[in-house]
């Protein structure tokens, strides 16, 4: 391991941000973690797994999801990388962004085309109940809207870049105040009135918001000043948001709660990134030194090499663990309900199985994230095919 480091090291190139990779894989690391803990599973009557959730029995772990969920940060720095991408790029804007969303779509077509060829082979040749492969659907395309969101964004960094040039940080400012608006009529005195699509509304700039900041860090018009702002004025619009206006306190999903912050983002989860990327801006340069220990800066590369195969497959690796489980009953920790704290600690025992399963799957399905110079047309429109039948299963549409 020492020698894979010194390796690492001596290959970085000086003016790499290690920082900015360090606070990338961060934020990728906290969505596996976030999902296997937070995320359970209970038996029915005919051995089928279905979702649940501890924070239905223990509202008290919902600070949790306020570390774990890091998906500002990770816009954040997706906006920085970006913006230096593209002022750094050769050809056209068209090519820089189909180079772009290649990396990102390749890995999500190849795990959803995997798992439609799965779905028929565990069923008909294992038995896994109808009900347990939907379970299962859900779980691996719950973390794949990410993807469909940050390509959207991606194809805005030039707007982005000018809003920045002309606005500074403040550019992130009308979105901010969009989110608001939607919050206002979708949860104030005239709420029973507003359609439920009018929070659909919210999914673009809610996560654009954070990646502009990112682009007008990265043009350096967003000073230590403005971070503190940052900082400040978010923690104290997330404490007022839960304190006064009823917010939910979890940053994820609740079963059986009417409202949700994430899915569409509310201004909760803007506030949140506004806190996290004001401290993350601060910290940079001391994590940048930190950093510069080989042993440190090793994993944060690996990491950052895998992000897409980390995205795409970690739910792929909790349920290699539970749906063979499922056979034996309840397993605790794995499969029952998710009310006890003897759940939360047998859980936190098996989440090195299902690091170690990801890892395991990742030598296989890293292929995926390369460019796919031997498959031909035939095998590309196969695996897209696959991918749309995989899809529609998964959405319920079939």
């Amino acid at each position: 391991m020492t020698s894979l480091a010194q390796r690492i090291e001596h290959r970085t190139p000086a003016h790499r941000d290690r920082a900015v990779d360090g606070l990338r894989a961060l934020a990728l690391l906290a969505v596996p973690t976030g999902h296997w803990l937070l995320g359970g599973f209970t038996l029915s009557s005919d051995g089928a797994l279905h979702n649940a959730s501890p924070l239905s029995a223990f509202g008290a772990f919902a600070p949790v999801s306020w570390i774990l969920q890091m998906l500002g940060i990770f816009f954040l720095v997706g906006g920085y990388a970006s913006a230096l991408s593209y002022r750094k790029r050769k050809g056209s804007t068209g090519d820089w962004l189909k180079g772009r969303l290649a990396r990102l779509g390749r890995p999500v077509l190849g795990v959803t085309a995997v798992w439609a060829l799965l779905l028929p082979a565990l069923h008909y040749g294992f038995g896994v109940p109808g009900d347990t492969l939907r379970t299962a659907s859900t779980l691996v395309v719950q973390p794949l809207w990410f993807v469909g969101v940050y390509t959207v964004v991606t194809a805005l960094t030039p707007l982005c870049l000018r809003a920045a040039s002309r606005l500074g940080v403040w550019a992130a400012a009308p979105l901010l105040g969009s989110v608001a608006v939607v919050d206002v009529l979708r949860y104030g005195p005239y709420a029973e009135t507003v359609p439920s699509w009018l929070g659909l509304l919210t999914i673009l700039p809610g996560w654009l918001f954070a990646y502009q900041l990112g682009v007008s860090w990265a043009e350096g018009r967003l000073t230590r000043r403005h971070a503190w702002g940052l900082l400040v004025g978010g923690a104290a619009l997330f404490a007022a948001l839960l304190l006064f206006f009823g917010y939910p306190a979890s940053m994820v999903g609740v079963p059986g709660e009417a409202r949700t912050n994430s899915h569409p983002p509310s201004l909760l989860v803007l506030a949140l990134a506004a806190a996290q990327s004001g401290a993350a801006i601060l910290l940079r340069d001391r994590l940048g030194k930190l950093l510069r220990r080989p042993a440190l800066w090793a994993p944060v590369v690996v990491v950052n090499l895998s992000a897409m195969t980390i995205l795409c497959w970690h739910q792929t690796a909790m349920l290699a663990a539970a749906i063979p489980a499922s056979y034996a009953g309840e397993v605790p920790g794995l499969v029952g309900a998710p009310d006890t704290v003897g759940w939360v600690l047998a859980r936190l025992a098996w989440m090195p199985l299902f690091a170690g399963l990801l890892v395991l799957i990742g030598r296989f399905a890293r292929g995926f994230e390369s460019p796919w110079t031997r498959t031909g047309p035939a095998r590309r429109t196969m695996a897209g095919l696959l991918a749309a039948g995989f899809a529609v299963f998964a959405l319920g549409l079939a």
